[in-house]
């Protein structure tokens, strides 16, 4: 699938806890950009600036948001949806598929699989 070649980066990124758990900071940081250059940027205070960073880290910031602030700080704003735990979206296609036809839920007691995946009528 070709999607999946084109998630690669993302799925192993996927795999940190929090992979962008205060990213707006750490770019801000690591690219030497003064706040104040920022703020101006926007038309913002220094408060509001802090504001959106904290709610990023509390996973409450719109994207709008965080898109003007990546713009500001000359980058752009990326995001995706990958499957847990790296799996690739044809492997996750794949397994929905078989727990539909055998009724088997992932996260359900190996003795319910079993029992449903035996049963015939």
């Amino acid at each position: 699938m070709r999607l999946d070649v084109e998630m690669r980066p993302y799925r192993r990124a996927a795999k940190e806890k929090n992979p962008t758990n205060e990213l707006l900071r750490a770019v801000r940081q690591a690219l030497g950009i003064p706040v104040k250059e920022i703020t101006k940027s926007l038309g913002i205070g220094r408060s509001v600036l802090f504001s959106l960073e904290q709610s990023e880290a509390r996973g409450t910031i719109s994207l709008n948001s965080m898109e003007r602030v990546a713009s500001a700080m000359g980058c752009k704003l990326v995001y995706a949806i990958v499957p847990r735990d790296g799996e690739t979206l044809e492997g996750l296609v794949e397994r929905r598929s078989w727990e539909s036809v055998t009724g088997a839920a992932q996260g359900a007691p190996a003795s319910a699989q079993g029992s449903r995946a035996g049963h015939r009528r």
